[in-house]
Order: C-alpha cells, then structure tokens, then sequence
C-alpha cells in the first residue's frame, strides 16, 4: 500500500490496480487541488475543501463515491461510515468517520472531526486500528485533543493530517511535542505493508504534503 498526502484533508491510496480517495480537494476550493484518478472517493464532509469528487475521475469514468454513514464494499474493499460532527468554516456539518479494510490492514480516517467526544456507539466500533488518520488545527481537533483521542483508540500508526490548512504553522510541532518529537518519523509517500506494524504502538508518521 502506498500513501500520499495531497494537503488538507486529501490523500491518495494506491494497493494494487486500486486507488481510494480521502477527501479531495474541489475546484471550487481556495486551497490548491490536484486530479487524479480513483476508484473510490471517501468524503467525510460537504465542503468545497473536501468534496472534490470530480477531480477524482478517470477520463469519462467516474469514481464509486461514499458521503455519508453506511457499510459498503467495493471491488473487495469494506467501508464503514460513522456518524459525527464539526465546525468546519464556523459552520455546523455532517461530518463522517470511515474505517476501511484492505490487505489485512485497518485504516480509520476521523474527517474534520472538530471534538474529541466521539459517541460510545462509534467508539465501540473504532477497534483494532491500524492506521489512524488525526485532524489537527483550525475548525477541528486542537493539537492537545487530537493526540488524546488518537491515543485512546490505540493505533499502530497515527497520520496526521490538516495541519498545512490556514495559519496552523504551530500545530504540527505542537502535536509532534504532545507525542514526544524525536519519535515521529517523516516520510514524502508511505508505503506499508502488514508486516511492517510489528511493534508499532501510537507511533507518528509525519507524510508531507505533496502540494
């Protein structure tokens, strides 16, 4: 599995023939986008910064696209949507938690989650995660909060993500503090296999934007 981080909330996930995409950025966006193609868009919130669906087509073929809570599997992928909340932009939104099964790995993306109150019900369901997807900054998760809650659910991994939104300069370093600093490891794209979680615990992995 190969994992890029696009900026904001987007990444890209290629394993295989299939590519997933989180939370692309629109044209219609102020923050900067990039196109690609996928097979599978995952969007957490409706907000131009993170329902880019068509930047995430493939010529005149477009992409199975999951907005909201439900179980769904697609070409062998199995995709569980969460309901929850945020403040994204000072408004309130629909905000969805997916967990998505794949190469016997489970990933766990939290959106733009703004609290780190998650209802028992979901939380119940949050198990086993492999790799955490963590917002930190502006209109979601403080720095403080986000390491909280990503170490209650007890990841292997812990990506986070938002940081480089509006004036979050200080957010990154604050949550590498929060989760001891010289303990992340900083990569330009992750590629992973299930092997390589053995021993990992809560550990960070910095991905840097490609935008």
């Amino acid at each position: 599995m190969v994992i890029s981080y696009l900026g904001a909330e987007a990444f890209k996930i290629q394993f295989g023939d299939i590519v997933i995409a989180y939370n692309p950025v629109s044209k219609a966006s102020k923050l900067k986008s990039t196109s690609f193609g996928a097979d599978i868009v995952l969007v957490s919130t409706n907000h131009p910064d993170m329902n880019g669906i068509e930047n995430a087509s493939r010529g005149e073929k477009m992409p199975f696209v999951i907005s909201g809570a439900g179980e769904y599997e697609v070409k062998g992928v199995f995709v569980h949507g969460f309901p929850s909340t945020s403040k994204y932009g000072g408004k309130d939104h629909i905000n969805t938690i997916y967990t998505v099964s794949l190469e016997n790995m489970n990933l766990c993306f939290l959106g733009a989650l703004s609290s780190k109150e998650i209802p028992n019900e979901v939380l119940e369901e949050l198990k086993e995660i492999d790799i955490l997807f963590v917002p930190i900054g502006d209109d979601v998760l403080s720095p403080s909060d986000a390491y909280k809650l990503a170490n209650s659910l007890e990841p292997k991994i812990i990506v986070p993500m938002h940081y480089d939104i509006g004036d979050n300069a200080k957010a990154l370093s604050t949550f590498l503090k929060e989760g001891g600093e010289d303990s992340a490891e900083k990569h330009d794209k992750l590629t992973i296999k299930q092997k390589d979680l053995e021993g990992k615990e809560g550990d960070i992995f910095v991905i840097n934007p490609m935008l």
